[in-house]
C-alpha cells in the first residue's frame, strides 16, 4: 500500500469508512470496516494523522488509535460538513473529514482527546443532571395531578412535601389517586437520595482536584461551574486567549458585519450547551446578591448594570468570568480580588 500522509474516519456502531490520502492529496485508501476489524486493520499501517467527528464514542476510539501509535484529531460535525462535496453517506463524510483535518485554520476547533478519568468525572456530571431533571419532571406531575383535584401548590421543591401531606390528610379524594400520589411522593424520595449521593461524589471529586478549588474562588463559580470548567476545557493552551475560550463556550455576540459597518447580534451558543447554562446561571446569582447587598461588586460591574437590563449583564459577566477562568487555568494561579479590580 502506498504512503498515507492522513486517514478521514466515519463512525458507527458497526461499520466504519475510511478515506485516505498521500502526500501528493491522490486518494490511496478507501475500505469500509467491520467493528471486530477495525482496530486489526490500522494495527498494521504506519502511524499517521487520523481525523473522527468528535461524539460520544469518538473519545474511546481516539485513545484506542493513539495506543497504536497514530496522531488523532477530533473534529466537531458542523466544521466537517461544509467539506462534503455532495450528498450524505460514510464515503463522502470520510473524505470530508479527510479534508477538513488537512486545513490549518481548523486546528483551533479541534476536540482535545479525554483521558478515561476525565470521561467519568463527566458521566458523573451528566447522571446527576438526568436525576435532576426526572426529578423537576416529578415535581410538575405531582403539582399537576394535584390541580385535578383542586389542590393548587406555589412553585417549587420545598412545596412538594406539604402537598403529598394535604393530599395524604384529604378524606375527600379517591383512594385509588391516594395510592397514586404516594407512588410518585416514593420516587421522589427516591431520586433525592440518588442526588445525594451523587452529589456526595461530585463534592469529592471537586476537593481532590486543585484546580476546580482554585476556579470555585472566582465570583460567579460554584462546585458545578468549576467541576464542568477542567472536564469541558481539557486543553486550555488550545485557545490563544480568554476572548477564544469565552467564543467556543458561545458567549461572544454574532458578527454580522460587513462593508466597514459594525453590527454586532446576541450570543452564537456554540460550544457547550451545559457550561454555557452553568457560566450564565452563577453571573445571574451574583447579581442577584449585588442587588440585595450582599457583596460589593466591581465598578465595571455597577456601570454595565446602569446600562444594560440583568439578563443581558448577566451574559457579559458569564463571559468575563470565562476569560478569567481560562487565565487561572493556563497560569496556574489563583484569583486575587485585587487584581480583577484594577484591570475593570
Amino acid at each position: 500500500m502506498a504512503s498515507i500522509a492522513r486517514i478521514g474516519i466515519d463512525t458507527s456502531k458497526s461499520v466504519f469508512q475510511l478515506h485516505g490520502v498521500d502526500e501528493r492529496e491522490q486518494v490511496v485508501l478507501q475500505r469500509k470496516l467491520r467493528r471486530r476489524q477495525f482496530l486489526t486493520f490500522l494495527s498494521k499501517l504506519e502511524s499517521t494523522l487520523i481525523g473522527l467527528e468528535a461524539c460520544g464514542g469518538s473519545h474511546y476510539w481516539a485513545r484506542q488509535l493513539q495506543a497504536l501509535g497514530h496522531t488523532v484529531v477530533l473534529v466537531p460535525p458542523q466544521y466537517v460538513r461544509p467539506y462534503v462535496a455532495r450528498g450524505k453517506n460514510d464515503a463522502a463524510d470520510a473524505e470530508a473529514i479527510c479534508e477538513a483535518i488537512s486545513r490549518p485554520r481548523m486546528e483551533r476547533h479541534f476536540v482535545p482527546v479525554k483521558t478515561a478519568d476525565q470521561g467519568a468525572a463527566q458521566m458523573l456530571l451528566g447522571v446527576r443532571d438526568s436525576l435532576v431533571r426526572r426529578r423537576t419532571q416529578l415535581t410538575n406531575s405531582i403539582r399537576g395531578h394535584a390541580a385535578e383535584f383542586g389542590l393548587i401548590t406555589a412553585k417549587g421543591l420545598s412545596k412538594i412535601e406539604p402537598l403529598l401531606a394535604r393530599i395524604a390528610a384529604d378524606d375527600a379524594l379517591p383512594a385509588l389517586a391516594k395510592e397514586m400520589f404516594a407512588t410518585l411522593g416514593q420516587e421522589l424520595a427516591e431520586l433525592a437520595s440518588r442526588i445525594a449521593a451523587v452529589e456526595a461524589k461530585l463534592m469529592a471529586w471537586h476537593r481532590s482536584n486543585e484546580l476546580s478549588r482554585r476556579l470555585a474562588e472566582v465570583p460567579g463559580i460554584g462546585p458545578i461551574g468549576a467541576c464542568l470548567l477542567p472536564i469541558k476545557i481539557a486543553n486550555p493552551q488550545a485557545f490563544r486567549s480568554g476572548r477564544m475560550c469565552a467564543a467556543w463556550i458561545g458567549l461572544t455576540a454574532k458578527d454580522h458585519s460587513t462593508a466597514g459597518k459594525q453590527k454586532l447580534g446576541g450570543i452564537t451558543r456554540a460550544g457547550d450547551e451545559t457550561l454555557r447554562a452553568t457560566l450564565v446561571a452563577g453571573a445571574t446569582a451574583y447579581i442577584q446578591h449585588v442587588s440585595r447587598g450582599h457583596t460589593k461588586p466591581s465598578p465595571w460591574l455597577v456601570d454595565l448594570l446602569k446600562r444594560k437590563p440583568p439578563k443581558l449583564a448577566a451574559v457579559a459577566l458569564a463571559n468575563k468570568t470565562a476569560r478569567i477562568a481560562w487565565k487561572l487555568m493556563v497560569s496556574g494561579q489563583r484569583y486575587d480580588r485585587g487584581i480583577a479590580a484594577a484591570a475593570a
